[in-house]
């Protein structure tokens, strides 16, 4: 904290705090989400960011979870939409997609891991994380969300049904389903 005549200059606040909290791993929902394209993962956490911060805030803290998800949520379908009317263009102009992403470095592997294992086990567990993504970006949208919300962020089912604007039980069978592609997927690959 910076100070000027003992008043703090600059002092965090708890929507600071928040946004903080969640932005690794919203990031990660929505690189996955993106067939990890960085830079549009970047783009949707930054306008779910902002569109929650214009509209949430006055909100009760304990609030400020779910709603920014369903933001998160939203900014990824809003890309999927937009995705695919871009998908059309291309392919009526005869354009072919070309993607820089898998030349690029995702800006989060670069920063220091106090708690970094060793090194032939950090290995093992980021060749682990890799198969764990692309498996994930296989599984269909509501899948990917249903399982992301459940497993990473802990939500519970009524929450992440908020989260995604559906049924307890429509959650529930996306997140079986996820779970059922992803033994099927990862066995051999993780425990």
């Amino acid at each position: 904290m910076i100070f000027l005549d003992d008043r703090p200059l600059y002092q965090e606040t708890g929507l600071e705090r928040f946004l903080a909290s969640v932005e690794k791993k919203a990031f990660r929902m929505a690189r996955i989400a993106t067939g990890g394209n960085t830079d549009d993962a970047l783009d949707i956490v930054q306008d779910s960011m902002l569109a929650f911060v214009k509209k949430y805030t006055s909100r009760p803290e304990n609030d400020w979870r779910p709603l920014f998800y369903r933001v998160l949520q939203n900014r990824i379908r809003d890309w999927y939409r937009r995705q695919s009317v871009r998908n059309r263009w291309r392919g009526w102009l005869g354009f072919q997609s070309y993607d820089e992403e898998s030349e690029r470095e995702d800006p989060f592997e670069k920063v220091a891991d106090e708690n970094a294992f060793e090194p032939p086990r950090e290995l093992e567990n980021q060749e682990s994380m890799a198969v764990l993504e692309r498996a994930l970006q296989k599984l269909p949208v509501r899948q990917q969300q249903a399982f992301l919300l459940r497993a990473w962020e802990g939500m519970s089912i009524i929450e992440t049904a908020a989260v995604m604007g559906c049924a307890a039980g429509s959650v529930k069978s996306h997140y079986a389903r996820a779970l059922d592609s992803l033994r099927q997927e990862l066995d051999g690959h993780w425990p």
